[in-house]
Order: structure tokens, then C-alpha cells, then sequence
């Protein structure tokens, strides 16, 4: 009960040598079968002795002295005259470890990886190298799956980020991985599907190439589209929406402002960005309409001012050219010391104006600039009896953004507030919230038979991106209304997406693709 590993054998001695334990056996079955042509035979030609390490006992390395037996094979046309016996559950041709500690180590392989696994291994009292791990994987035979599952989950993985990917497949049913192929691809999807029939639903998210190959190679199968990423797309949507009206961004400042006497003057709009990338967006954008305007076309255009289409087209679809450029309305980038100037603030005020002090305290809360930038800061204030707190600034398009995606009611009561001045200063943003909080009903009370009327409304909204957002779910309407409608998603597939990014950085450099293929598809 304790060894079953050695109920095929006899042991005639157990002892301890330095820090192992020994155990002396011999074989004793009355006969052995041929590997080659699988005769029985019972003529023995030799004996000799086999040093197998085991698994550990008590924390103590356990090496197995095993006596066996060669046999002579008695079909004569074999090719193998003699053949040593293998003990069931205990050895393998060739072998110095037993299959259990193979197992092992073939575990801790595909689990820890090469390095981590070798350290594991010596603690286990079973040490081996790191490249002996990875032939123990690189051993290991490559799943075959005959038929695909019937719920399928499909998503890239990046192999080289921003030039080579893979797509990996999972059981969404059971949450395993069900294949790996070794590019993205219409062709080599379809051809993977084609070659394993049996699945009913595909999950996957809005990539035309997957929609493509899912099409060709399962036809009759029903395809989901993932309730997050029409979340995520709806998402960018209102930072643009929200980019687009940001003249109404500093209602928020002015929500939490304590009332006072009444301004003379209306607030100064933001700022107008004057770098590099904005005067060249202003400029294209004033091309493109005057070429639109004298009835070229957009191929057209595209050739003339070397751009591609889709950019032509974003151009074109803006009505001012400040859409386009998404920023917090300050007209700057921000700046490595933006973070720690509220602790600067308050250290000069408390009397502290040392800048090489005031240097190396913020270094230690995590600053990685040099010293030149926290003088030049606090120069201007070197005749002032102390540093005036900043004004406030409106709150950034990306954090409007998600408080219009943040479910009604869990928003801070302060940013909340923010949000309601917003939109009640901007009548076109509170359209807009209106039509993505409907959506995220659809979505979470999964009423996708209502879509068709969601589409037509938010189409009649006049807003660019929530239209943009619009035109992509038509393209792709059947897949939506299931993702809305039925239970599955695509949930699994991306724990697997994350374990896959785990599994490269463990392994270094060493994550080729047979040996991440074999760590994706057969760990536990």
C-alpha cells in the first residue's frame, strides 16, 4: 500500500548510504514480454544490475539497486535476439529514474518551468538540471484532439508582441485549453474547425478573421460575440464623445467650487494645443475637407497626401479638428513631477526650501527624475512667502469617460456630482450617457432581442462615435445579439491569454513554440 511501485519486484535490502536511502531488489516475474514482436519468453540470457532514482522518503534522496533480467526472444524472426525486462509501474527502456519520479519532475517541468523547477527538484531531493527539464516536456507527446468542443473559445496570443501571434482554443465547457495554432488567420482557423467537427458555439471576440474562419469551418455553428469587448469598444466611444465636447468639462470644477461672489467674466475655454502633432492635425484636416469639398474621393485623396483610407475617413468624419485630438485641455503632456507636486507644495509651505533635500525625499516616495527639474520648479517661488495651491483643473475626457461607464449609483458622491454638472452643461453628453447605460441594461439583463431598437436610436443620436460604434455591431449584428443573449463568453479564454503572458516570462528566453505549445496544452 505504501511502495506500490515495487509490489513487481522483491526487496531483499533497504540501508542508508551517506544522505541517501538504498533499496536492494530484484525482479521476480516468471516471465518478460518482447518489445519488438510481444512473444512471451522464459529463457533468461544474463542478468545485471540498474541504479534507479525514486522518489524521495522523508526528505532523504531514495536510489533503487533493481537486479534484472535479459531474456531471449523465441520468435526467430524478430529483430531483437535479446530484451531486457521492464518492471510495470517502475521502469522504462533506457530510464535511471523511476516513472514516478518522472512523473514528477515532468509536473514541476510544466508547472515551474526550467530554472524555478530545478530549484524545486533539489528540494525535493530529486535534483536535475534545467535543460533535463525541459527534454522531460519536449518528451512528452502532443495532445491530439479528435473533435472539437462544443463550446469554443478562440483568441490570439502575442508570440512576439506587435509582429507574431498565435491563437489559442479552449473548452469553454471545461475550461481547458483545446489547441494551439501557431498564427492568426482565417484560413488556418477554418482549416482547424473543418478538420474537427463537433462544435456548436463559438466565443470569441470582435476580430474579422475569427468571424471569417468560423464561418468557413463550422458554418451551422452558432458565434458569440464577448459581452466585455462590446463593453470596452462602447467604452472608447464615450472618450471620444466626451473629447469631442470637452468645452464643458470645467462644469465639473465649478460643481465643487464653494459658492462666491458672482464672476464678471465667463470662464476661459481650454486651451488650444500648439505642439507639432496638433498644427499637423489642423493642417490635414483643412486638406482633406477642401479636397472632399471640390468632389474628390477618398481613395483619391488617400493616394494624393500618402495617408491610408481608414485615417482619410477619420478626418473626414470630423467636423472640427479638435475632435482629433484627444487631450485634458491644458495643451501639455503630463510631467514626470506632476505626482509629486502636492507633497512639494506642502513642504515648501511648511518652511522646508531646500531643493536638494526636497529632492531626495521625493526619491525615496519613488521619483525617478534628476535634480534639475525640481529647481527649475520651485525657482519662480524663491520670492514668494509661500507656494499658492494650483487652480483646479476639469477632469480629464478618459475619467469622464468612465464615470459615464460606471453603473448608476456605485459613483463616489464627489465624483458624481462632477458627472451631473457635466451633463447638465452639455445636453449632447447627456444623450450619450443615456444611450450607454441602456446598452449595459441590454447586456446584463442579456435582452438582445431589443438591440435592433438600442441601434436605431443611438444612430439617430448624430454623434460620430457612438455611430462608428453602431455601424460596427450591424457588421456583426448575429454574433452580437447571441453575446447578449446567451450565457457564454469569453471569460476562460482570457484567464488563458494571462497565463500564457505568465508562462513566457517564466521561461525567459526559452518559450519557443513546441516547448510553449506543450506548457499551454498539458499543464494541470
Amino acid at each position: 500500500m505504501l511502495l506500490p511501485h515495487l509490489a513487481g519486484v522483491l526487496v531483499e535490502r533497504v540501508f542508508t548510504a551517506g544522505r541517501s536511502v538504498r533499496v536492494q531488489a530484484r525482479a521476480c516475474g516468471p516471465a518478460a514480454d518482447c518489445p519488438e514482436c510481444g512473444a512471451v519468453s522464459r529463457r533468461v540470457h544474463s542478468r545485471y544490475q540498474r541504479r534507479l532514482l525514486d522518489t524521495a522518503a522523508g526528505g532523504q534522496e531514495v536510489m533503487i539497486c533493481l537486479s534484472v533480467r535479459r531474456f531471449f526472444c523465441p520468435d526467430a524472426g524478430c529483430a531483437k535476439v535479446t530484451f531486457a525486462e521492464q518492471v510495470p509501474g517502475l521502469t522504462s527502456a533506457h530510464a535511471r529514474r523511476s516513472l514516478g519520479l518522472t512523473g514528477v519532475l515532468q509536473a514541476i517541468a510544466l508547472a515551474a518551468g526550467g530554472r524555478a523547477g530545478a530549484r524545486l527538484s533539489r528540494q525535493l531531493a530529486a535534483g536535475v538540471s534545467r535543460m533535463t527539464l525541459i527534454r522531460l516536456i519536449r518528451a512528452l507527446p502532443d495532445p491530439a484532439f479528435i473533435t472539437a468542443p462544443r463550446v469554443l473559445g478562440v483568441d490570439e496570443f502575442a508570440l512576439r508582441r506587435g509582429h507574431t501571434y498565435g491563437t489559442v482554443l479552449v473548452d469553454v465547457e471545461t475550461r481547458r485549453p483545446a489547441g494551439i495554432l501557431p498564427e492568426r488567420s482565417a484560413d488556418t482557423f477554418a482549416a482547424w474547425l473543418a478538420a474537427r467537427p463537433g462544435a456548436q458555439v463559438i466565443c470569441r471576440d470582435r476580430a474579422g478573421c475569427y468571424s471569417d474562419g468560423g464561418s468557413r469551418g463550422a458554418p451551422d455553428a452558432i458565434q458569440v460575440a464577448d459581452r466585455w469587448h462590446l463593453l470596452h469598444n462602447l467604452g472608447e466611444a464615450a472618450e471620444k464623445t466626451v473629447a469631442r465636447h470637452r468645452q464643458h468639462l470645467p462644469a465639473a470644477v465649478a460643481a465643487l467650487t464653494p459658492p462666491g461672489p458672482p464672476a464678471t467674466e465667463p470662464p476661459a475655454p481650454p486651451a488650444l494645443r500648439g505642439d507639432r502633432t496638433a498644427v499637423r492635425t489642423r493642417s490635414r484636416h483643412a486638406q482633406v475637407h477642401t479636397m472632399l469639398a471640390g468632389g474628390r474621393s477618398v481613395r483619391v485623396i488617400a493616394a494624393q497626401l500618402g495617408l491610408s483610407r481608414n485615417t482619410v475617413r477619420r478626418f473626414a468624419r470630423a467636423a472640427d479638428p479638435e475632435e482629433l485630438l484627444v487631450h485634458d485641455g491644458t495643451g501639455r503632456r503630463p510631467g514626470i513631477l506632476d505626482d509629486y507636486q502636492p507633497y512639494l507644495r506642502d513642504r515648501w509651505n511648511a518652511g522646508c526650501t531646500n531643493a536638494t533635500q526636497l529632492w531626495h525625499e521625493i526619491r525615496a516616495r519613488g521619483y525617478q527624475g534628476g535634480y534639475s527639474h525640481v529647481r527649475d520648479y520651485l525657482a519662480p517661488y524663491r520670492q514668494a512667502a509661500r507656494m499658492p495651491a494650483p487652480a483646479p483643473r476639469p477632469p480629464k475626457p478618459r475619467k469622464v469617460a468612465s464615470w459615464i461607464m460606471t453603473r448608476p449609483g456605485t459613483l463616489p458622491a464627489e465624483e458624481q456630482a462632477s458627472l451631473d454638472a457635466i451633463l447638465a452643461a452639455s445636453p449632447e453628453l447627456a444623450a450619450f450617457t443615456e444611450h450607454a447605460r441602456a446598452f449595459a441594461t441590454l447586456m446584463t439583463e442579456r435582452r438582445g432581442r431589443d438591440l435592433d431598437d438600442w441601434m436605431t436610436a443611438a444612430a439617430a443620436s448624430g454623434e460620430p462615435a457612438l455611430q462608428s460604434f453602431v455601424t460596427g455591431l450591424r457588421a456583426d449584428q448575429d454574433a452580437v445579439t447571441a453575446g447578449l443573449t446567451l450565457q457564454w463568453s469569453s471569460g476562460s479564454v482570457e484567464g488563458h491569454i494571462n497565463r500564457i503572458k505568465m508562462l513566457k516570462r517564466q521561461m525567459y528566453g526559452r518559450a519557443n513554440p513546441d516547448l510553449l505549445r506543450r506548457r499551454i496544452l498539458l499543464a494541470d
